[in-house]
């Protein structure tokens, strides 16, 4: 399975925070993320901010955003900041990655396998993600300062749990790029739980990697 996330295991779909947030306390959110024409939205991150919780990810925390048929996998991969991740080559042909992204530059000149060293993303944001010998791929690693995260279906859902309280909800889709900022609202999730709905718009950036 070319998408992982240690030392916490979890579905491809979902974020290492879901299973941190899995407390007696915690009450179940379920978000769709739409565009605004009602069309459901796949790949969305959704995260939320709830005061008291660490912004970075346990110590030793690592991803995995492979590459297999010339295709990044997963092409969007939503971690919490402080994650190491590693880029494994699936390929019998080399590639070269690298992003030019403010939340995140860096390369790996051509390789095969897997790189000795995984890249840390220390800070909330977006990379997007290209490789030099392959110009139509394309990945993006949205980055959060929580562990309160998941992923869209392509049903537009992303279910998690978080604590009962007053929160701040963010959404971010690719359409967004790596130049602007996430969707933003107030959150109130009550001892039952929640359920919300938020449509997302194009942004006038660029996501050029």
């Amino acid at each position: 399975m070319p998408h992982r996330i240690t030392p916490l295991l979890v579905a491809p779909w979902l974020g290492a925070g879901l299973l941190a947030a899995g407390s007696a306390q915690a009450a179940p959110l379920t978000v769709t993320v739409t565009d605004a024409a009602g069309v459901p939205q796949a790949d969305a991150v959704v995260s939320v901010e709830v005061k008291g919780t660490k912004a970075t990810a346990a110590p030793g925390t690592q991803a995995e955003l492979g590459q297999r048929g010339r295709n990044f996998t997963p092409r969007v991969l939503a971690i919490q900041s402080g994650t190491a991740v590693n880029f494994p080559n699936f390929d019998t042909v080399r590639h070269h990655v690298y992003s030019f992204s403010q939340a995140k530059p860096f390369e790996i000149k051509l390789y095969s396998g897997t790189p000795a060293a995984p890249v840390v993303f220390d800070k909330a944001g977006t990379a997007v993600l290209g490789c030099n010998i392959h110009d139509r791929m394309t990945a993006f690693v949205h980055v959060v300062n929580t562990p309160h995260f998941a992923r869209t279906q392509v049903d537009g859902i992303a279910m998690l749990d978080v604590p009962a309280g007053e929160h701040t909800l963010q959404v971010w889709h690719p359409m967004h790029g790596d130049t602007s900022l996430p969707h933003r609202q107030p959150l109130k999730v009550g001892g039952s739980g929640a359920t919300v709905n938020v449509k997302v718009t194009p942004s006038r950036g660029g996501s050029t990697p």
